[in-house]
C-alpha cells in the first residue's frame, strides 16, 4: 500500500510548488496563519497521529497558474491510509476507488461516454491544465474534516484568487458547499473570463439530492464546450487505460 503520510515539515513540503505560485505559498507560510496551520499539523505528526497526504500541495507543482482550464474544487482530503495523493478526487494506482470518485467515473461514462480505466488516477487530467484542489489540504486518519479549521482557508483562498484573476476562459466545478462558499471570490475577480459551474458533492450522502444532484449535472462536457465557445482548447478528459472490462 502507498505510503501517503505527511512526514516532512509542512513548511518544506508547501515550498515545492511551480512557479506563479511561490511567492503566495511563502507569503501564507510567513504569515500569522500560515505559521500557526504549520505549527498546528507538524505538532500532530510529531504526536503519532497520521496525517495526509505526503504532498498537500502536488495540484500546484506542475501546473502554473496561467495554464489553468478547470478548478475542480472538493473538500477535503480522502483519510484512509494509502488514498489522499494531493490531487482532490484522485487516488494513486492500485488503490480501492474511494465512492466519491465511482461517481465522478460514473458522471464521466454518461456525460461523455468514455472508457474508464482501472486506475484511479487522476494524474492526467492536471496535464490538461485542470486544477484539482480541495479547500482544506491536510486530514487525519478516519477524522474526516478534522483539519478542516487550521487555517487552510486563507492559502485556499488566495490559490483561487490568482486563478481568478487570470485573464484567459477558465471554468469552475463548486463540488458540494465547501467548494460553493468559494463563488463569492470567484465573482468578485469581475472577469467575464471566469465561468462557474455548481452541483452537490460526488459523495454518496449528495450526489442524487437537490437541489442540483451531482449526477446527471453533465460538468465534463459543459466545461469544454463553455471553453471552446470562447476560443478556448477543450478539455481532453480521457484517463489513460488499461480499462476495466
Amino acid at each position: 500500500m502507498l505510503d501517503n503520510r505527511l512526514t516532512r515539515p509542512l513548511a518544506e513540503v508547501l515550498a515545492d510548488v511551480a512557479p506563479g505560485w511561490d511567492d503566495l505559498v511563502a507569503a501564507f507560510v510567513a504569515s500569522p496563519r500560515g505559521a500557526a496551520l504549520c505549527r498546528a499539523v507538524d505538532a500532530r505528526v510529531a504526536a503519532g497521529a497520521e496525517v495526509y497526504p505526503a504532498r498537500p500541495l502536488r495540484a500546484l507543482e506542475t501546473l502554473m497558474p496561467q495554464q489553468v482550464r478547470v478548478v475542480i474544487l472538493g473538500q477535503d482530503p480522502y483519510h484512509g491510509p494509502g488514498e489522499a495523493e494531493g490531487l482532490a478526487f484522485s487516488v494513486a494506482d492500485g488503490v480501492k476507488i474511494p465512492p466519491s470518485l465511482r461517481n465522478i467515473r460514473q458522471e464521466l461514462v454518461a456525460d461523455l461516454g468514455l472508457a474508464l480505466p482501472v486506475s484511479g488516477s487522476l494524474q492526467a487530467w492536471t496535464g490538461q491544465g485542470v486544477l484539482l484542489l480541495n479547500t482544506t489540504l491536510t486530514v487525519e486518519r478516519d477524522q474526516p474534516a478534522s483539519h478542516a479549521k487550521l487555517g487552510w482557508d486563507a492559502c485556499t483562498d488566495a490559490l483561487i484568487d490568482r486563478v481568478a484573476a487570470q485573464p484567459h476562459p477558465k471554468v469552475f466545478l463548486l463540488w458540494g458547499a465547501h467548494a460553493q462558499a468559494k463563488a463569492v471570490r470567484i465573482a468578485a475577480a469581475g472577469h467575464a473570463a471566469n465561468r462557474m459551474l455548481v452541483s452537490n458533492h460526488p459523495s454518496p450522502l449528495a450526489a442524487r439530492r437537490p437541489p442540483v444532484p451531482f449526477l446527471g449535472s453533465r460538468p465534463f462536457s459543459a466545461a469544454s464546450e463553455w471553453l471552446a465557445a470562447h476560443g478556448a482548447v477543450p478539455v481532453d478528459w480521457r484517463l489513460p487505460g488499461p480499462f476495466q472490462r
